[in-house]
């Protein structure tokens, strides 16, 4: 009996770490496409534009200009620390 208990605790005690694991995943996923948003959305309908046969230029110099501006934030350790992290969704906006 004290053997299948045993079992168990380790089994949510894997689980409870994969958990943990796929939060800071997910946290740090976000964070990412919080400061590369724009250059992505961009990038993505430049390609969309091609594909349907119109010219996707003007989409991906948006593209440009955004991934530019987001490098710059994220270089600036002044402004990249949690009492800043607010205003850094603004950073890859046009």
């Amino acid at each position: 009996m004290k053997r299948i208990a045993r079992t168990s605790k380790q089994h949510g005690q894997g689980m409870t770490e994969y958990i943990i694991i796929v939060a800071l995943i997910a946290v740090a996923a976000i964070a990412v496409y919080q400061l590369f948003g724009a250059t992505v959305r961009n990038q993505t309908a430049g390609v969309a534009m091609e594909v349907a046969g119109a010219n996707g230029q003007p989409a991906i110099d948006k593209a440009k200009a955004a991934a530019t501006k987001a490098a710059s934030v994220a270089s600036d350790a002044e402004k990249n620390s949690l009492s800043t992290y607010g205003n850094q969704a603004e950073a890859g906006k046009q």
